[in-house]
């Protein structure tokens, strides 16, 4: 279902630097808003320091309300893509390439960080039915359409991340019609789908049979495994389990008191 479908004019130069993005058309006004923006943060086209277009300009260009705008820019203010300060506006902060890998372990960026060439196998996706027994693992009703996808994230050619990921298809409706052989569910899911909660749970497991043929280790070798799950407000949206192997891999995080 598609709502407030604006057509936006010819993108806006805003500071001879930065340009409005297109919106994709697709849900409520404000999500595609702030899909856009979440986009060219991420991607690096907004970068740290640049300030985005004022609401009343964003609202005029997009033909909406300012209330919508504002929704927008606010969500992803709360993700900490964005700082609102008095009488400069609305910054793209510097920990905005940083937030994926210090809160979201992004493979990807680690990878590249640390100088290596990333790669990426799409291995699987199916529907689960009713009584699927990794429901469990993201509690939704059984009715709820559920999707499970497998993806292997490479470094330097080697098995760097095995990613299991659940997707609650209701709060991410988009995803069906995604070609994800390209770009891995979590990077997709962080520029196009708000959260408001999330939880990480860190362990040590021997790898199965199954997940040891994919990191090229042997059965039973010790494991690094992330658990995240991911809420908007008290919808579930995803659970993602990684696996790393336990000898070729740590996780690192600088952090600032919040006072």
């Amino acid at each position: 279902m598609r709502a407030e479908a604006a057509t936006p004019r010819a993108a806006p130069v805003v500071d001879e630097q930065v340009r409005v993005p297109p919106l994709d058309g697709d849900g409520p006004m404000w999500l595609q808003i702030r899909r856009s923006m979440a986009l060219a943060i991420l991607t690096g086209d907004w970068p740290a320091g640049t300030r985005v277009p004022a609401e009343m300009a964003l609202t005029d260009h997009y033909a909406t309300s300012r209330m919508t705008v504002n929704k927008a820019i606010q969500s992803l203010a709360s993700e900490g893509l964005v700082e609102r300060r008095p009488k400069t506006g609305t910054v793209v902060t510097s920990r905005a390439r940083e937030r994926p890998v210090m809160e979201i372990w992004d493979a990807a960026d680690i990878v590249r960080r640390e100088g290596r060439q990333y790669g990426y196998r799409f291995l699987s996706c199916e529907m689960l039915t009713d009584d699927a027994p990794e429901r469990a693992d993201l509690p939704t009703e059984p009715s709820v359409p559920m999707m499970r996808m497998l993806c292997l994230h490479l470094s330097d050619g080697r098995p760097f991340q095995l990613e299991e990921r659940l997707i609650n298809v209701e709060a991410a409706p988009r995803i069906t019609r995604q070609p994800l052989e390209n770009v891995s569910p979590g990077s997709w899911l962080l520029a196009n789908v708000p959260w408001t909660d999330a939880r990480h749970r860190i362990s040590a497991r021997g790898a199965t049979e199954a997940v040891a043929a994919h990191l090229a280790i042997e059965p039973g070798e010790a494991c690094l495994v992330v658990e995240r799950r991911t809420w908007n407000d008290t919808v579930p949206v995803t659970m993602g389990r990684f696996w790393y192997p336990g000898d070729d891999h740590q996780l690192e995080g600088q952090f600032r008191p919040s006072w």
